[in-house]
C-alpha cells in the first residue's frame, strides 16, 4: 500500500497479536478492510503524524489519515514519555482509522510500570437504548495493570454486546447469532448475523433495559466523548465507518476517527514494587475463588487470551475459508505468494 517498512511491520504485529490471542474478529480477517479504505483515499499509507496541542500531561495527535494500527502506538508512546516525566499522561488523538485491539495499545505503557488505558470511537453500527438508529460505535474500552510475579490485568471489551466482528464471523460460519447481540431496523431483538447490514445495529452491552443496555449506552458515549469531543475527531453517527456497506458521511464534524490513551505511573499512587506485589495478592485471591457448581475455575481479565496465545503460538493460528481467500485475493492483486493454510 506504500506504508513505510517499520510502519506496515508495526501494522502487522498489531493484526497478528490479535489473532494470537484468539481476537479473529479484529486480526488479519481486516487485512482486506484496511486495503479497501485506503483504494477509496481513505488511509493516507504515509502519515505526517504530529502533536497538534499540548500540556506537560496531555497531548492532541492529528494522525494525518494514517491506519490507526500505527497512529494508536505513536500517541501511546507520547502518553508514556508525559507520564514518566509529571506522572500522568493523557493523549487524544484525531484524523486516524480502525486502531485493532484496544488491548495491544494499553499493555504497552505495563512494561514501563504504568497502568495503561486505550479507548477509541468506531463504525456508527449501535443503537442507543430504545432507539431504533445507529448512533454509536462499539466503542471499546481497554486496561492494562501490572503486577509482580502474575502476568499483568487486562481488560479489553466492546461497550456493545459484541463486536461487530463477531457477527461478521457467525455469517462466514452461516450460523444464526444469539438474541441479545443486534436488533432489527424496527429495534426488535435479530439472530439474523446480517441485520446490521440490512439496516439494524448492535445493541449496547447489557442488550435490553432490563438487562442493563443503558450502562453500555453510557459506557459507549464516555468512550466517544473522550476520543472525539477532545480531539475534533468525528462522533457519533458523523464517524467514517469501516464497515463496507456503509459509507462515510458527506457532513462531517470532525476529522477522522478518534482514540483516548493514557498511562498513569504506579509510582506516582505507591511504591511501584509494593503496588505489584498487591496486585499478585488481588490476582491470586480471586483466582483461589470457589467455582460455581459444574463452573470452569474463576480467571481474571487477560487469562483466556494469553491461554489462547500460548497454544497459537505452538499450533498456529487457523484461518476461516473467507478469510483465506480473501488474503489469497489480496496477494493475487497485489502480486505477491498465495497462502496455505494450516488449520
Amino acid at each position: 500500500m506504500g506504508c513505510s517498512l517499520e510502519q506496515a511491520e508495526l501494522a502487522s504485529k498489531v493484526l497478528i497479536d490479535a489473532d494470537l490471542k484468539g481476537i479473529d474478529s479484529h486480526g488479519i480477517a481486516r487485512l482486506q478492510g484496511y486495503v479497501r479504505l485506503w483504494e477509496k483515499d481513505r488511509i493516507n499509507s504515509s502519515p505526517d503524524i504530529r502533536v497538534v496541542h499540548q500540556t506537560p500531561s496531555t497531548a492532541v495527535v492529528d494522525g494525518d489519515g494514517g491506519l490507526g494500527l500505527v497512529v494508536a502506538p505513536y500517541a501511546m508512546k507520547i502518553a508514556i514519555e508525559k507520564a514518566n516525566a509529571v506522572g500522568t499522561g493523557w493523549v487524544s488523538v484525531r484524523n486516524s482509522n480502525h486502531f485493532g485491539i484496544a488491548g495491544y495499545h494499553a499493555l504497552m505503557p505495563v512494561a514501563h510500570d504504568m497502568v495503561g488505558i486505550s479507548m477509541t470511537n468506531a463504525s456508527p453500527l449501535v443503537a442507543p437504548t430504545f432507539s431504533a438508529e445507529r448512533l454509536l460505535g462499539t466503542n471499546p474500552i481497554a486496561v492494562a495493570i501490572p503486577a509482580k510475579h502474575q502476568p499483568p490485568f487486562v481488560a479489553d471489551f466492546a461497550t456493545t454486546t459484541v463486536a461487530n466482528g463477531k457477527l461478521e464471523i457467525m455469517k462466514r460460519k452461516q450460523q444464526p447469532i444469539p438474541l441479545g447481540w443486534a436488533q432489527d431496523k424496527n429495534g426488535a431483538p435479530s439472530n439474523d448475523a446480517s441485520c446490521v447490514e440490512l439496516g439494524g445495529a448492535l445493541v449496547p452491552l447489557g442488550g435490553t433495559r432490563e438487562s442493563g443496555s443503558h450502562k453500555g449506552y453510557c459506557l459507549g458515549s464516555i468512550v466517544d466523548i473522550f476520543s472525539a469531543v477532545f480531539s475534533g475527531a468525528n462522533f457519533g453517527p458523523w464517524v467514517p465507518p469501516f464497515v463496507s456497506f456503509l459509507e462515510p458521511s458527506c457532513d462531517p464534524v470532525g476529522k477522522g476517527i478518534g482514540h483516548f490513551l493514557g498511562a498513569m505511573r504506579v509510582d506516582a499512587f505507591r511504591p511501584a514494587e509494593e503496588f505489584k506485589l498487591e496486585m499478585d495478592r488481588w490476582i491470586n485471591r480471586f483466582r483461589s475463588s470457589k467455582a460455581a457448581e459444574g463452573a470452569p475455575p474463576v480467571l481474571i481479565p487477560g487469562d483466556p487470551e494469553r491461554e489462547m496465545e500460548q497454544q497459537r503460538l505452538v499450533s498456529g493460528i487457523p484461518l476461516l475459508d473467507p478469510v483465506t481467500e480473501s488474503l489469497n485475493e489480496l496477494a493475487k492483486r497485489f502480486e505477491l505468494k498465495s497462502i496455505d493454510p494450516i488449520g
